[in-house]
Formats: structure tokens, sequence, C-alpha cells
């Protein structure tokens, strides 16, 4: 049973479990972030350093993503042959047993391995909860608002994770006997999201049903086929180029954090709850009942262009209150950028949602995975300073390049041209 439903032809019941299952995706990721690099640290011993520690950070953050991308279209076609409900089930349960393995594991592989699991059950996650909303959404309105509480949720999520795992992860290191005062223990905060997700993972069965159906709303006639040929591909890079900046950007936030400001677990922590905040403001904004819908396409190049000059500023910031402004910068493009990208691409997908959210969330992933990599890979380079944040200015610099004319693609009044054509 889905509950009942109001107007937007999405249920109230499934809307917030379709919320919770975002929300627990996200404050799992949030939970361990900030801690990593402690984490590595401790792990690696005496032969660790710092340049290691640097490499480990990012090829984990990165594994996670890679995962999500090899995996999301495919979980996304499952849900489109075989129905969301089951493939949200198997997500949610998956997470919740490899996040409980990851509060146990003590070793550098066994974190690997679990990375990648993780990463794999979450791609089941985000994208399927987003084509539910595409397949019952009755009007484009509806469909932007419900598509943006589910992306607050995954942005509460990540907003409350860091805090969470930094304050429980340093308060039972002082009365569990296997923590260590470097690290801390993720125990604790490892298990509760794992239950957490356990819990949702029920919760999917009692309220989302178990049957698909067709978006009632994108529809533009056989043209729909022939738009995503060649509109969806541009909107794809630009969600991996916006997620390669923010890749950058979250790795090279905690490892110049710790290694150049000598900032705490705390100051760090806070950092990313200041970028998870600034981005649920502006969504609420930029899809608020204020904003037409149709209206963000014309947001999508001015963002790419403050995005590009706050990952160049980032690195310039020599303290801790300067962060705090280039990190807002970052958040808000940022933040603005991926919800528009999500609704254009639900609103051309007619009704292969699960595949087009899934290759959403792959191209999102692929380029979070790229710039991970490249944030732990190129931080601290001596002979090119700062080379991971200006790799990630360029790509967001390139973004704007990809972006012109996209506003008039994107007009609904030419998509209703194109479907009178078709009938004509």
């Amino acid at each position: 049973m889905s509950g009942p439903s109001d107007a937007t032809g999405v249920p109230t019941v499934t809307l917030l479990v379709l919320m919770m299952s975002v929300f627990k995706v996200s404050i799992g990721y949030g939970v361990v972030l900030p801690m990593l690099p402690y984490l590595i640290e401790r792990l690696q011993g005496s032969a660790g350093d710092a340049a290691g520690v640097s490499r480990a950070t990012g090829l984990l953050t990165g594994l996670y993503t890679l995962a999500l991308f090899l995996f999301a279209p495919l979980w996304g076609h499952l849900s489109d042959r075989f129905g969301r409900r089951p493939v949200l089930f198997v997500g949610l349960a998956g997470l919740g047993a490899t996040m409980l393995t990851f509060a146990f594991i003590e070793t550098l592989f066994a974190v690997y391995a679990e990375r990648f699991l993780s990463g794999l059950f979450a791609a089941a996650v985000t994208p399927v909860a987003l084509a539910v909303i595409g397949d019952l959404a009755t009007t484009e309105i509806a469909r932007a608002r419900r598509l943006t509480f589910v992306s607050l949720a995954g942005i509460t999520g990540f907003l409350l994770g860091p805090m969470t795992g930094t304050f429980l992860t340093q308060g039972t290191a002082r009365w569990l006997p296997f923590a260590d005062s470097a690290g801390g223990s993720l125990t604790v905060p490892l298990a509760g999201t794992a239950l957490l997700s356990i819990l949702v993972s029920i919760a999917v069965l009692l309220t989302v049903s178990g049957r698909k159906r067709a978006s009632p709303v994108g529809r533009t006639g056989s043209r729909t086929s022939e738009s995503i040929a060649w509109l969806v591909p541009r909107l794809l890079a630009l969600s991996f180029i916006v997620s390669a900046g923010i890749g950058v950007f979250e790795v090279g936030l905690a490892l110049r954090g710790k290694q150049e400001l000598g900032l705490t677990p705390y100051q760090i922590a806070l950092m990313f709850t200041e970028c998870s905040l600034v981005m649920l403001i502006v969504q609420a904004i930029v899809f608020s009942p204020f904003v037409k819908p149709e209206w963000t396409r014309w947001l999508i190049a001015p963002a790419l262009a403050v995005l590009a000059g706050a990952l160049f500023l980032v690195p310039r910031a020599t303290d801790f209150p300067t962060m705090l402004v280039a990190i807002g910068a970052v958040a808000a493009s940022a933040g603005i950028l991926s919800p528009i990208f999500t609704y254009w691409i639900s609103s051309r997908a007619g009704a292969a949602q699960g595949v087009q959210m899934g290759r959403q969330t792959a191209a999102a992933s692929l380029g979070a995975a790229f710039g991970s990599a490249a944030g732990g890979l190129l931080f601290g380079l001596a002979w090119l300073p700062d080379a991971s944040f200006l790799l990630a200015a360029a790509l967001a610099l390139s973004g704007v390049v990809v972006s012109i004319g996209l506003p008039r693609q994107l007009s609904p009044h030419r998509a209703m041209g194109d479907a009178e054509g078709d009938k004509a």
C-alpha cells in the first residue's frame, strides 16, 4: 500500500519514505568523510605519511563513487523492468549490511572492499527514488517540487552526517575499549546508520508501489527519444563536470584543513556542514513556489561561472573565516546546478525514468570519482601548487561553454512545438 496522494499524484507517505531513503544514503556517506583521513592514518600506523594518507583518502572516496557510476544504470534498468520497490529494498538492505560490517573492520584492504560494496548498493537508492517521483508526478510543477524534496533530504543527511560522525566518534573514543584516540571509533555512527537503513528498507516494502507506470507528464510524442539523443547527453556532461569539481573540493577540503591549516576534526566537519546548509537553502529558494521550474534553465551558465571562480579561490583562502566564504560560494553554485540537471533529465525521460535517472547518477558519480581521485593524487604537488583545484576550475569553465544555447533548447515551447509537429 502506498497511502493517499494529493493533487501531485505522489502519495505523501511514499514521498516521506523516498526522502528517508536518500537521507540514509547521504548521512552514511557524510558520517565517514571528515574522519576518513584520521581513520587511514590510524590503520597505516607508523608506516603511514601525509602523502599516503592523501592518496588513500582520494582513492577510497573515488572508489565509492566509481561503484555508483558502474551500477546506477543497471539498477535503473532493473527498476524499469521489474518495478521500483524490489530494487529500493535490495539497495537499502545491502547498504545497511555493508555499513554494519564497516563498523568493525580494522584493515585498510577491508575498508577499500567496504567502500566499493557500499557504493554498489547506494547506486540502487537515489536514482530509483527519483524515478518513482518521475513515474507518479501529474504536473511539471509537482515533478520539480517533489524531486527537490528528495534532493533536500539528501543534503540534510550530508548536513547532519559530518557533525554527527565527528561528535560520536570523538565522544565514544573515551569509553569504547577498542577506540583509538587519534581517530576515534566509527563503530557507533556506522552501526546507527546501518540500523536506519534496515528500518527504511522495511518501510519501502510497505509504502512504495510494486507497480511501475509511465510518467503522465513530460511526453513529447515520438520526438522525445530524438530529443534525448542529443540534449540529455549535454546535461549528463554538465552533471559530470559539476560533480568532478565537488569531488576535488570535498577531498581537498578535508586534506587542506588537516595538513595545511591545522584545523581540528570539528572545524573540518563544520565546513562540510556549512556546505550542506548553503546547498539546502539555495535549493529551497530556486525550487520554491515563487520560481517556475522552466525558469531554472537560465541559471545553468551563471552558476557554472560562479563555481569556476569559487574553486579557483578555495586554495587561496589562508584562514578559517575566508575558507567559509569560499565554501559558501562553491556550495551555492553546486546546490543550484545538481537539482536543475535532475529535473530537466527527468522531464525528458518519458517512461524510461529508471534508466535516465540511473545515467544521471552514473555521470555525476563518475565525475565525483574522478574529482576525488584527482583531489587526493594531485594534492600538495610541489611543481604545481593547487593543481587539483585549478583542474576543477578549468572543468567548470568548460561547462559554461557546453551550456551555451541550452536555455533555448530546453524551452518548454520548443518541446511543445516538436510534439505538435509529430501529430501533424
